[in-house]
């Protein structure tokens, strides 16, 4: 089957890999679409180090194909969205509803692919850049139907992490303010959370102008060009305020518009190495930093409750689709997505 495989030095679509069958407790999905997340771009470059040959992509969505012995609530020709979270279900951060604490859902990378007999590792427990793959039971998401495959793919990790943050971490009350800085993919996503949550002022800062017209669509009531015109919208300062760019001296602006009690929430993935810095002074008046994984999400609830707010017309998933390409043309999609031309960049099959 093909997908696309990092060897290493470079990523390229292979017609030669395969995948073995599901065991106790797992799901063959056959992948109809997947987008492209900036988080698989980081593993080419090196920011995420990630041990090779890796399938990449880990955004996707699917008719499920088969089931391994126990696995009930799936079966085979469901639609679903996949989640990265293979989480146990049974230790104490699973047992609290904090499935994306679960040590066992971080790192430990599989190898259920193989490609000339060798074994090919599985990135992010999903490699959804391949024809078919294997995914833990809890990962797979059963979803209405009548939702594009194409667009319930985003779910998986660009609605999760962005909605989530707003929603699940940060929080956000009706009628603060928030500050998003950066409006790919996740950045979009957290405007309409905070849509979503009521924020009375939404505030989009992207140094490509062209953006503005797509953040307002998907909820910023202000669109700027410069981080320091900020404090021109929002004098005192903001409630929220989230970096979704991935830029240490981007994370010590956040800090800096924060208004007293404000918190800054990191999403934009950062080099292991990077380091931040900010005038501790700053955060005596009750603000704070918070870290963020993947939306602090819920999968088996959140994914439904989105595909249902999109069925409302609530939660807007069509719009994030700016191009699909098919997965022969990765390499187009790579670059596409490498110089911000789309919001996402969705590959297709068959």
């Amino acid at each position: 089957m093909k997908g696309v495989v990092f060897d290493g030095e470079r990523a390229r679509v292979v017609d030669d890999l395969t995948v073995r069958d599901p065991g106790p407790g797992e799901v063959l999905v056959a992948i109809a679409a997947a987008g492209l997340c900036h988080s698989d771009l980081s593993v080419i470059d090196g920011t995420i180090p990630f041990p090779a040959p890796v399938v990449l992509g880990h955004e996707g969505a699917g008719v499920v194909e088969a089931v391994g012995a126990g696995v009930t609530h799936v079966a085979p020709g469901d639609h679903v969205a996949l989640s990265t979270l293979a989480n146990c279900g049974a230790c104490a951060d699973c047992d609290r509803g904090r499935p994306t604490m679960c040590r066992r859902a971080i790192g430990r990378p599989g190898t259920p692919f193989a490609r000339g007999g060798r074994p090919v590792y599985q990135f992010a427990s999903t490699s959804v850049f391949a024809e078919r793959t294997v995914v833990r039971a809890v990962q797979a998401v059963r979803i209405p139907k009548d939702v594009p495959l194409g667009s319930a793919a985003l779910i998986g990790c660009a609605v999760l992490t962005g909605v989530g943050a707003v929603l699940n971490r940060a929080r956000v009350g009706r009628g603060e303010s928030v500050v998003v800085i950066g409006t790919g993919g996740i950045g979009l996503n957290v405007l309409q959370g905070a849509r979503l949550a009521g924020a009375a002022v939404i505030v989009a800062v992207d140094v490509r102008a062209e953006k503005e017209a797509v953040a307002r669509r998907f909820g910023a009531t202000h669109f700027l060009d410069d981080v320091h015109a900020v404090r021109g919208v929002l004098p005192g300062g903001a409630d929220h305020v989230f970096e979704c760019v991935g830029h240490p001296g981007l994370v010590r602006e956040a800090i800096g518009l924060l208004d007293r009690h404000g918190q800054a929430v990191l999403l934009g993935m950062t080099a292991p190495t990077d380091e931040a810095s900010f005038p501790p002074a700053a955060m005596f008046l009750d603000k704070a930093v918070l870290g963020c994984r993947y939306g602090s999400s819920r999968p088996q609830h959140d994914i439904p409750l989105y595909a249902g707010l999109y069925e409302r017309g609530a939660l807007l998933l069509d719009e994030l689709v700016t191009r699909t390409y098919p997965l022969e043309d990765f390499a187009g999609a790579a670059d596409d997505a490498h110089h911000g031309r789309v919001a996402r960049a969705v590959l297709t099959f068959g």
